[in-house]
């Protein structure tokens, strides 16, 4: 057996010269250097390969500059001509505009935000063919947002690049299996903001026109999105199995209601007594028009979205209630922590709410199921505790 080399991906090929080995795109290069194999060379050789790894790494790397005259890097050079004069604010208009017959609205639009807001106005001068790493690394050390935005934004490039591939006007994607991270320090402020019991009566109260305090009642006790709300039709409520089928949301970017993202968006929810009887004050006001549940009292209308919510209903509320300002969605938290505070099994709670598993809920809601119940365990000391202990010196 030989022995390990000194120093990867360099050897010896033959009297005068060394050889080279990495991967670029994908692909396994191999390139000699005309040096003496000796010792002092082929560790020259080795930081020479290292400082090739790290313009890889880094999207800096130009394999004609660096090899000139190889072969690989003219068919490196004969592959990305088709993309080397089209500018990627042109590719990414283009890109665009076909995404969105197959995106849904709200993801079209977000999609939208980011190539028109962020991409073309860093990046757009630039042809397809000569975007790195490098920029985007750039770019993001300087931005004062989070890592999920951060995220966002080259989450939308690499899908665009990776089309790119896909149509063979670029070889390779290089935003594949890279992602630009910062190290954050931990959030000091928890999205998950639920309302109090008292809190939940205060706003409840403060709700003057009966519609609104429907609609909030009926949020607290179902989890149901703001978008879920604001969708929700009178046909979709199964009075006699007590259950209501969530299948379609209408965001303020779609215009109109469309069907949940992910498979398990489309479920069933328990109606809950309190839900149940906000339901039934509400048929009062809109069940005859066989539409949505829950309306806007001053246009007579179905709600637009979650902002006309929030604005004309929302906020006014909270205010007259005396109670802090959190955004709708905390309805949802709050239907999340109640349920897990009563005990009640967080897989339940899961599919309740339309997570895949309870992994969200244990990551999300973790402290609420850990001081959910403070006779934890007792239920099952009254069922399996009674029996007589073990006959001791047997055998």
């Amino acid at each position: 057996m030989g022995r390990k080399s000194k120093w990867p991906g360099v050897r010896p090929a033959g009297l005068a010269s060394i050889e080279i080995d990495f991967r670029y795109r994908g692909v396994r290069c191999r390139e000699k250097l005309k040096l003496l194999p000796t010792p002092a060379n082929l560790a020259r050789a080795a930081k020479h390969r290292y400082a090739i790894l790290a313009a890889i790494d880094a999207g800096t790397f130009d394999y004609s500059v660096t090899f000139p005259g190889s072969r690989a890097g003219t068919r490196f050079a004969e592959a990305e001509e088709p993309a080397r004069g089209l500018l990627l604010e042109e590719y990414l208009e283009d890109w665009l505009e076909a995404r969105k017959k197959v995106l849904k609205s709200s993801t079209w639009n977000d999609y939208r935000k980011t190539v028109r807001g962020v991409l073309v106005q860093e990046f757009g001068r630039k042809t397809l063919a000569d975007i790195r790493r490098a920029d985007l690394r750039e770019w993001a050390e300087k931005q004062d947002c989070g890592n999920k935005r951060l995220a966002n934004v080259q989450s939308v490039l690499r899908a665009a690049l990776a089309d790119a591939v896909h149509d063979e006007l670029l070889e390779h994607n290089v935003m594949s299996d890279w992602t630009y991270e910062r190290k954050e320090a931990p959030k000091s402020v928890d999205d998950v903001d639920p309302l109090t019991a008292d809190e939940q009566a205060a706003v409840l109260k403060s709700a003057k026109e009966p519609q609104h305090r429907n609609l909030i009642q009926f949020a607290l006790w179902t989890g149901l999105r703001t978008s879920e709300l604001c969708a929700l039709r009178w046909g979709d409520i199964d009075w006699i199995r007590g259950v209501v089928r969530v299948q379609r949301a209408l965001t303020q970017a779609a215009g109109e209601p469309e069907t949940p993202k992910t498979r398990r968006g489309a479920r069933e929810v328990k109606l809950l007594r309190a839900a149940n009887e906000a339901l039934n004050a509400q048929k009062a006001y809109t069940l005859l028009r066989d539409a949505e549940v829950f309306m806007n009292p001053r246009t007579n209308e179905a709600w637009a979205g979650d902002q006309p919510i929030r604005k004309t209903m929302w906020e006014p509320i909270l205010r007259r209630a005396g109670v802090r300002y959190r955004r709708p969605y905390q309805t949802r938290h709050t239907y999340a922590s109640m349920m897990l505070t009563a005990g009640e099994s967080p897989v339940w709670v899961a599919q309740q709410m339309g997570h895949a598993d309870m992994t969200m809920i244990a990551r999300t809601y973790g402290r609420w199921i850990t001081d959910a119940v403070p006779d934890a365990g007792s239920k099952a000391e009254a069922l399996f505790g009674q029996r007589p202990a073990a006959t001791e010196g047997v055998g």
